[in-house]
């Protein structure tokens, strides 16, 4: 069955090893229902708005398995949250999730639409948690699941134990795992993102750029 296990949230806290002094990558796992409006979950705040948050990367989930896989390589365990991941799945394929597939998750409709970029943030915060982060941001870029950052088309609540619902999939095979690769480490493939209906701004940019340089 595909379902939420967790549901993360966090708020700021001052961290003079974050890049603008303070971050919200430390999220917790909330218990009963949590709140899902147009810019993410009720409790959660963004830090650095530059990089993350609006409509587009309302909210960020991240598949338990790959959280599982990640253990067996770091040697420890990793916890729910640990990626800083508001929804940590299970039996949902998110990297093959194709860009614009929509998830009914307790009341709320959720579209799939951009992919995470790791930092040097994401770097330190993995080292302060004990783990090995060497080459941490080339690593995670390798690997090729970065998880999936969701919009909010309909607002409601979720909570850990929700079915992840796939209500509808476009059907033209750009997933997330394309999406990732074509703005990191294959960028032959960023014409593919414009074959997706309501594209993010920052994956249409990229696109364009590289259509318009090659014609």
């Amino acid at each position: 069955m595909s379902q939420l296990v967790s549901v993360n949230v966090g708020t700021p806290r001052e961290a003079a090893w974050a890049g603008i002094g303070r971050t919200s990558i430390d999220k917790a796992p909330v218990v009963g229902p949590v709140e899902v409006g147009r810019l993410g979950l009720a409790g959660d705040q963004v830090s650095d708005t530059r990089h993350h948050g609006g409509v587009d990367q309302a909210v960020y989930a991240y598949a338990r398995e790959d959280l599982d896989r990640w253990a067996a390589d770091l040697g420890q365990e990793v916890r729910d949250g640990q990626f800083a991941e508001n929804l940590t799945t299970r039996g949902v394929e998110v990297t093959e999730a194709e860009v614009g597939e929509r998830w009914q998750v307790g009341s709320t409709l959720l579209e799939v639409a951009y992919v995470r970029t790791p930092c040097n943030d994401f770097k330190t915060w993995m080292g302060r948690c004990g783990f090995d982060n060497r080459a941490w941001v080339k690593r995670f870029t390798l690997d090729g699941a970065p998880g999936a950052y969701l919009r909010v088309l309909a607002p409601g609540a979720v909570q850990a134990g929700d079915e992840v619902h796939v209500v509808h999939r476009p059907g033209h095979g750009v997933t997330i795992g394309t999406m990732f690769r074509a703005l990191h480490t294959d960028p032959a493939l960023l014409p593919r993102l414009l074959e997706v209906d309501g594209l993010a701004e920052k994956a249409r940019r990229k696109a364009e750029q590289y259509v318009g340089v090659r014609v």
